[in-house]
């Protein structure tokens, strides 16, 4: 079986050879869109329209993404994006904030085209925040070009992954910890808030290193001047990681794992923590009990506060 190579130009193409077929997408629609209840920097739980557009498939080719099976193969014309949103807004019930996520970034210019900003911005200026993601690499003048025109305040996401360099180099997603914190700084800096994604147990993590790791990663975060944290529970299937498990390199978190690391990270109080529930049933864990715990962690994610722990599983994780 073929190793994971050293280079990032071979593992570009190690990743794409595993890779299956993608899902076939509409270009005048988002590929989804949904209403999520959301804790606010204020306190506040309210509604975000989370619209999930579709364009083409991001420059960068992470080991553990998935994101690309939603995309196109070439880059949309003008005027495709607002049509989306506004398609979406049309089906949506009323929200204060929206999320703009298109699995890549959006300031790479041939995902969303810089001349679809005035529409965009005129469909987003509603609400009183627009939540978008990003690489670091493209945190620049079309960032801050967009946050002038926007009434609402501009928060970015942008995917840390993990504090572990040595894992994030294998990651593939060719960043460093160092650019990472200097993006986080240029965002800070012109007052705009930054979310950062934190993968629980991503590819090449030993089981024990995990809760760990994920925890000096939310400090790391917050350290960068995150006032939002979302915890992501690293998926399997991509092709990949497939390849990665069969070799031992990867296992998905246990729900353990989540329930340690979203413990510390809450317990801070340094920012807003979320962990991230959309994919619940790829989650592993045996016990009879899983429902209640997962429900602990959906009612932490709108309270922010850290409630009694169920117990234990013997699914392993805790620290």
């Amino acid at each position: 079986m073929t190793t994971y190579p050293a280079s990032s130009i071979k593992r570009d193409q190690w990743i794409l050879e595993r890779r299956g077929s993608r899902n076939s997408v509409d270009p005048s629609r988002p590929y989804a869109f949904l209403l999520e209840k959301e804790q606010f920097s204020n306190g506040e739980v309210g509604n975000v329209a989370t619209v999930f557009l579709t364009n083409r498939e991001c420059p960068w080719h992470c080991t553990m993404c998935d994101l690309w099976r939603n995309t196109l193969t070439q880059p949309l014309p003008a005027g495709f994006i607002p049509q989306q949103i506004e398609y979406a807004l049309s089906k949506l019930p009323p929200a204060r904030q929206i999320k703009l996520y298109n699995s890549g970034s959006f300031f790479d210019p041939l995902a969303i085209p810089v001349e679809d900003y005035p529409a965009i911005v005129e469909l987003v200026n509603r609400f009183e925040r627009v939540i978008v993601e990003c690489h670091p690499a493209l945190i620049g003048d079309r960032c801050m070009s967009f946050q002038r025109m926007l009434v609402g305040k501009l928060e970015v996401a942008m995917g840390l992954e993990t504090a572990h360099a040595e894992v994030l180099a294998k990651l593939n997603k060719r960043m460093t910890l160092a650019q990472y914190a200097g993006s986080a700084d240029r965002l800070v800096s012109r007052g705009i808030d930054l979310r950062s994604f934190i993968l629980v147990r991503p590819p090449f993590m030993r089981a024990d290193e995990a809760v760990e790791w994920a925890c000096r990663s939310v400090d790391f975060a917050f350290d960068c001047g995150a006032t939002a944290v979302s915890l992501i529970p690293t998926r399997g299937g991509n092709g990949a990681t497939d390849t990665l498990a069969m070799q031992g390199q990867f296992d998905p978190p246990t729900l353990s794992m989540l329930e340690d690391s979203f413990d510390y990270a809450i317990g801070l109080k340094r920012g807003r923590v979320f962990v991230d529930l959309w994919d619940e049933a790829g989650i592993a864990c045996t016990c009879t009990d899983r429902k209640s715990r997962l429900d602990r962690l959906g009612t932490m994610n709108l309270s922010q506060v850290a409630s009694h722990r169920l117990g234990d599983c013997a699914d392993g994780g805790n620290a």
